[in-house]
């Protein structure tokens, strides 16, 4: 097991128990900055799927407060979950974006700057 599988276990935990115990004051905080570290370790086939769930997660965690006893926990677990994944999600982004641009500088500076040779 790597680093970067500890480190998304270790997030996941995190955002479960903020989610369970609203005592924590810089919850959002350690969860962001775990999303954000565990984002960079996403392999590159799984990008896609993160983004997804960041959505789905921020979309889904308000309607199961509905459910009675257990829906306020279930909720604030997807909530913070779904505060997890866009962190990540947002790591996603920059890490592509770095990549692409990346990938143009390299063309630009092999078509523009070795003409001569």
């Amino acid at each position: 097991m790597g680093v970067g599988k500890i480190i998304q276990i270790v997030a996941v935990l995190a955002a479960i128990i903020a989610g369970l115990w609203s005592g924590f004051p810089e919850a959002a905080m350690v969860i962001a900055i775990l999303g954000a570290i565990g984002g960079w370790f996403i392999a590159e086939e799984d990008r896609q799927r993160v983004l997804v769930a960041a959505i789905a997660l921020s979309i889904i965690s308000d309607g199961l407060g509905a459910i009675p006893g257990v829906g306020q926990y279930i909720s604030n677990v997807m909530a913070s979950l779904g505060n997890l994944y866009a962190a990540g999600g947002i790591t996603v982004i920059l890490v592509c974006a770095e990549a692409n641009l990346y990938t143009v500088t390299v063309f630009f500076r092999d078509q523009f700057f070795h003409l001569g040779t």
